[in-house]
């Protein structure tokens, strides 16, 4: 398995996992649309770098960000795996939002003007990332595209290891990626109250279990992993479960109080793991304080006395809906091969024992929950 993202943090191992050991949180003041809100926005070279790939071909002149950002870091995640033209691989590319920014653009022409651009179709469906990446890497093999809200990136990872256990594919590009800071969609979630207002050091406040206020801030990026079946050399982590559940809804944007849907989806995923050896947890925790709260009861629910090391890294780059379930395995990945343990300023805790098995979480609207276990 090969990683690589595109994110807040950077582009490179190197940098993304100096920038985790930096403790400071990446959410800044950042104007959208008329509004100044905290937002995890990619840096200045990672923008330049984007605005010129959508330069270097007039194909890529009318798409949006977040397939600029998908194919960027798909091209990272096959160069490190040495897959190569003669490859013939799987895309699976998912986002919550897709085009968001396009769609607005679009939109807002078409009611100024009545008549809509010739792009605005091709350009916004949600199919976009898969077929321009499977175009770009000239993969031969099935590209695939779907959006389940905020754990879309691991459902393609499932989706992934189920092309591969069946035998129909032998190579497979899972990941998710995001674009929506954008002012609608940071209306929607202001609309809905769990959007941070704070502007103080750390603006989402993921896993303050002491919180009063909720805290979720938005952030955009991609991450993108190879998947391939077996024992390998060059391997960074291994997948030894996998695990999902969706759990019968009271209402439409939030789970159980203890999480139903996310403890079957970790006792499916350790199904044949003592709970006892996870060593950590990266969980989903989006700062809202129904969100934190119902995946932590859950996880105690599940682990009982025993419970793990916990982290999240959404109080550092915000969340990045579709994308984020990719970029906490990167995290999970990340401690897993320098046997270090990030953790959240407001759970501060340290590694007991070596880091040999962690565990990833991701949920999202629609009670769709995702676990993923990954060992060294």
């Amino acid at each position: 398995m090969s990683l690589a993202s595109f994110s807040p943090l950077g582009n490179n191992p190197n940098s993304v996992w100096e920038n985790y050991l930096s403790g400071k949180s990446y959410i800044h003041p950042t104007v959208i649309g008329n509004k100044n809100v905290p937002a995890a926005s990619l840096s200045k070279a990672l923008v330049v770098e984007a605005e010129a790939l959508r330069a270097s071909n007039l194909n890529y002149k009318h798409l949006d960000n977040s397939v600029l950002f998908a194919l960027l870091a798909s091209r990272q995640a096959v160069q490190n795996a040495g897959w190569g033209e003669d490859d013939i691989f799987g895309v699976n590319i998912g986002s919550s939002r897709g085009a968001t920014d396009l769609f607005e653009k679009h939109f807002t022409e078409f009611l100024e003007t009545g008549k809509s651009a010739v792009q605005a179709s091709p350009a916004t469906t949600l199919g976009n990332i898969s077929s321009w990446v499977a175009q770009d890497l000239k993969s031969s093999g099935p590209d695939i595209s779907h959006s389940i809200t905020c754990s879309t990136a691991l459902h393609a990872l499932l989706n992934g290891v189920a092309w591969l256990r069946a035998g129909m594919a032998d190579k497979f590009l899972a990941g998710g990626s995001e674009a929506p800071l954008t002012p609608f969609t940071i209306a929607q979630m202001q609309a809905m109250k769990i959007y941070s207002s704070r502007e103080d050091e750390y603006p989402c406040r993921a896993l303050d279990l002491t919180k009063t206020m909720n805290s979720m801030v938005l952030g955009e990026g991609a991450a993108m992993a190879c998947l391939k079946l077996g024992h390998l050399p060059n391997a960074l982590a291994y997948i030894e479960g996998i695990g999902y559940a969706t759990e019968v809804l009271q209402h439409s944007v939030s789970i159980s109080a203890d999480a139903d849907c996310m403890q079957k989806s970790m006792l499916m995923a350790m199904k044949d793991t003592n709970p006892a050896d996870v060593d950590a947890v990266v969980m989903h925790a989006p700062g809202t304080i129904k969100g934190d709260l119902s995946e932590y009861n859950a996880i105690h629910k599940v682990f009982g006395s025993n419970v793990p090391l916990l982290t999240t890294n959404k109080w550092k780059i915000g969340h990045t809906f579709g994308a984020s379930g990719l970029l906490s395995l990167e995290l999970a990945v990340l401690m897993l091969q320098h046997n270090y343990f990030i953790p959240s300023p407001f759970l501060p805790q340290q590694a007991g024992r070596p880091l040999r098995k962690i565990l990833v979480n991701a949920v999202g609207f629609g009670g769709n929950a995702v676990s993923v276990l990954v060992s060294k």
